[in-house]
């Protein structure tokens, strides 16, 4: 089945509102789809870092406005993420593609793992900064909408923070992916960011990680012009209208179709790959 500009744009509308819904992000379901209608998997993944740099670039620009986003810190963190990710592309422009449907399926299934997050460094405003923090100034101020009060809070462990954000720059790279779940449990658990802070300083950052992973897609001549144009608008359009909604979804409906999805993604991506090796 041809994919034609058209038919790109709804089709990217439908993964920006299931990715948003989810929270799987719309290049964890783009990827698996366009695989699905026959696009080579490094172009997939490709096409998958220009849906990010779309989607994130609006959400991350009301974060910025209602300085719910740490931009210094997030700064220092996207050396890491940025090298993280032209690595990763790197190595996805040289490996052979039957690894990636591989590796593809078992970061999907690494989605059921559900993290336990603080629910007290909202409250946790005692300054236990180590030296580099401290040199990188990188405490915050929010206004908390749901207490009505202003949060300051304090990072700390930005060196291993930064460590983190490297695997979660090659994840993204490599696999053409936002790995937002990964960015804000390193911020969450190792560099102690309030829950709030931590998902617009990820969504800050995720732009900036596959601006760096398209430009080696891009001069490897992975990435499909015809892709880009359409699966941006989709997917900014999906996600927006996914947002709107969000709220008005019962939570048990948001999880069996979390599930769902998640696992008939798993399935075809191991079918491919599976299939893949067998015609070898």
């Amino acid at each position: 089945m041809n994919l034609n500009t058209a038919l790109l744009i709804f089709l990217s509308a439908i993964i920006g509102f299931l990715g948003s819904l989810t929270g799987l992000g719309g290049a964890s379901i783009l990827i698996p789809i366009l695989v699905f209608f026959g696009i080579p998997i490094k172009e997939a993944i490709a096409a998958g870092m220009i849906a990010i740099i779309g989607s994130s670039s609006g959400s991350a620009l009301s974060y910025v406005r209602n300085q719910m986003a740490n931009i210094r810190l997030a700064m220092f963190l996207e050396i890491f993420t940025v090298i993280g990710g032209i690595v990763g592309a790197t190595l996805t422009v040289m490996i052979s593609p039957v690894y990636l449907y591989f590796f593809f399926a078992v970061f999907l299934a690494t989605s059921f793992i559900k993290t336990k997050s603080s629910t007290r460094d909202i409250t946790d405003v005692e300054d236990k900064r180590d030296l580099l923090t401290r040199w990188l100034s990188c405490e915050g101020t929010y206004y908390d909408k749901s207490c009505d009060k202003k949060i300051k809070y304090y990072p700390k462990n930005t060196l291993l923070g930064g460590a983190g954000m490297f695997i979660a720059g090659l994840a993204a790279g490599m696999l053409g992916i936002g790995a937002g779940a990964f960015k804000t449990t390193v911020h969450e658990n190792i560099l102690k960011m309030p829950t709030k802070v931590s998902s617009a300083t990820s969504n800050f950052i995720i732009g900036m990680t596959a601006l760096g992973g398209a430009s080696v897609y891009l001069f490897s001549g992975l990435l499909n012009l015809s892709l880009m144009a359409p699966i941006a608008i989709g997917t900014t359009i999906g996600a927006i209208i996914g947002g709107r909604i969000l709220n008005r979804i019962k939570d048990k409906y948001l999880k069996i179709l979390f599930l769902i999805i998640v696992s008939a993604l798993i399935i075809q991506m191991l079918y491919k790959g599976i299939a893949l090796i067998w015609s070898l």
